[in-house]
C-alpha cells in the first residue's frame, strides 16, 4: 500500500474575522439580519477565515471571466506554496513526481491547473496529470484514495486539493442560502506527497458510499450569476443515522475499534456537524466542545475550505507523531461519505 510522506498547506493573505461578517452581510443586504440568521454565524465554530480577495471585491458585481481570472491567479499561488512545502518536507523536487492528482470543485480551467503548473514549477513534461471535479467537501479523502491507488511501489504522486469557495457564490442577493455560504466557507490549498514505499504512515483501505435519494442534501446549482448553494439542515442527524453505521462497518472490516484509534481527521462541515461526529468518535471523553480538538481548531482558524480542510486537520495530527491508526472521514455532494485510514 502507498505511504503518506508529507503535507503542505497554504491560504490567501486576506483574513476575514467572523465577528465582522454580520455587519458585512447587513451592509450587503441593506437591512438588519433576522435573528435566526444571526444564530447561524454564532454556531459555526469559526473565528476567522482566509479569502482570495479583500471584502470589497465580493460586494460588487463580478463577471464569470473575472472570477475565472482570479481563480487562476490565486490558485497558481496557493498550489505553488502548498506543493512546494510538501515537496520540501519530503526532500523531493518537482521532477521526482510521476503523477499529479488535483481536486477542485469551486472553479475549473482548461488546460487544467496542474497542467499549467508543469512548466511553472518544473515538473517533468511526462508527468501524468489527473484533474478531478465535483467531489466538494468529500474531495480531500476521495482524492487521497485516488492518489494512493495510482501510486505503485517505486512511484511518487503529488495530491493537491485547492478550493476558492469565496469566488463561487454571488453575494449580491444575500438570500438565506448565500448567507449560509458567506458564514461557513473559506479558501485554501493542501498538498500531500504519496509514495509507493515508505517512510511515512501507510494508507489502508478507502471506502465511498453514495446514498440514494440524497442529491438535494449538498452541492450547488448553476444560477444566473454564480453557483447557488444546496445544503440541507439535517446533516448532523444524517451523521448519526447513516454515516455512523458506515463507520461501524468499516472499522469491523478493518479489525479496528474506536478505542484503538488516535484522534480522527474529520472534514469539519460546521459546528453542529463536528458535534455530531464527536458524539460518535468520542461519546464520553469530555464536554462535546472539547472533543475532536484538531478538527475544531482547523474549523475555528480557517473555516470550511471544502476539500483541503481534512488535510489541514491531518497535518496537525501527523505533527503529533501518532502511534495509533488515524481514521480519515468526509461528507460531500452525492450525498457521499468517504472513509480511509492511515496506519503508523
Amino acid at each position: 500500500m502507498a505511504h503518506l510522506r508529507s503535507i503542505g498547506t497554504a491560504v490567501p493573505d486576506t483574513v476575514l474575522l467572523q465577528s465582522e461578517v454580520l455587519s458585512i452581510i447587513e451592509a450587503g443586504r441593506g437591512m438588519p439580519m433576522p435573528g435566526r440568521m444571526e444564530a447561524i454565524l454564532v454556531n459555526t465554530g469559526i473565528e476567522q477565515r482566509r479569502i482570495a480577495r479583500p471584502v470589497d471585491f465580493y460586494m460588487r458585481p463580478r463577471s464569470w471571466p473575472e472570477r475565472a481570472a482570479t481563480y487562476e491567479e490565486v490558485g497558481k499561488d496557493l498550489f505553488c506554496r502548498a506543493a512546494g512545502k510538501a515537496l520540501d518536507d519530503a526532500g523531493l523536487v518537482p521532477a521526482d513526481i510521476d503523477t499529479i492528482v488535483f481536486i477542485s470543485t469551486t472553479g475549473t480551467l482548461t488546460p487544467s491547473l496542474p497542467s499549467r503548473m508543469v512548466e511553472l514549477m518544473g515538473f517533468d513534461q511526462d508527468t501524468r496529470t489527473v484533474p478531478l471535479f465535483g467531489y466538494g467537501c468529500a474531495g480531500g479523502v476521495l482524492g487521497l484514495s485516488v492518489a494512493a491507488d495510482l501510486t505503485p511501489p517505486g512511484k511518487t504522486t503529488l495530491f493537491v486539493a485547492m478550493e476558492l469557495c469565496s469566488l463561487a457564490y454571488d453575494h449580491q442577493r444575500m438570500d438565506k442560502k448565500d448567507v449560509v455560504a458567506a458564514a461557513l466557507f473559506a479558501d485554501g490549498c493542501a498538498a500531500a506527497v504519496v509514495t509507493g514505499e515508505g517512510p511515512g504512515p501507510r494508507f489502508g483501505r478507502f471506502v465511498q458510499r453514495v446514498w440514494p435519494d440524497s442529491i438535494d442534501m449538498m452541492g450547488w446549482e448553476i444560477g444566473d450569476t454564480g453557483f447557488d448553494l444546496v445544503l440541507a439542515k439535517n446533516i448532523p442527524a444524517f451523521v448519526a443515522q447513516e454515516f455512523a453505521p458506515l463507520c461501524d462497518a468499516y472499522l469491523a472490516d478493518e479489525g479496528l475499534t474506536l478505542d484503538a484509534l488516535a484522534e480522527p481527521a474529520c472534514h469539519p462541515g460546521g459546528g453542529r456537524v463536528v458535534d455530531a461526529l464527536a458524539d460518535y468518535f468520542a461519546p464520553a471523553a469530555a464536554p462535546v466542545e472539547e472533543r475532536l480538538p484538531a478538527t475544531r481548531a482547523v474549523l475555528r482558524e480557517y473555516g470550511n475550505m471544502s476539500s483541503p480542510t481534512v488535510l489541514f486537520v491531518l497535518d496537525r495530527l501527523m505533527a503529533q507523531r501518532q502511534a495509533k491508526p488515524v481514521l480519515l472521514t468526509a461528507l460531500g455532494p452525492g450525498f457521499t461519505g468517504a472513509i480511509g485510514v492511515l496506519r503508523p
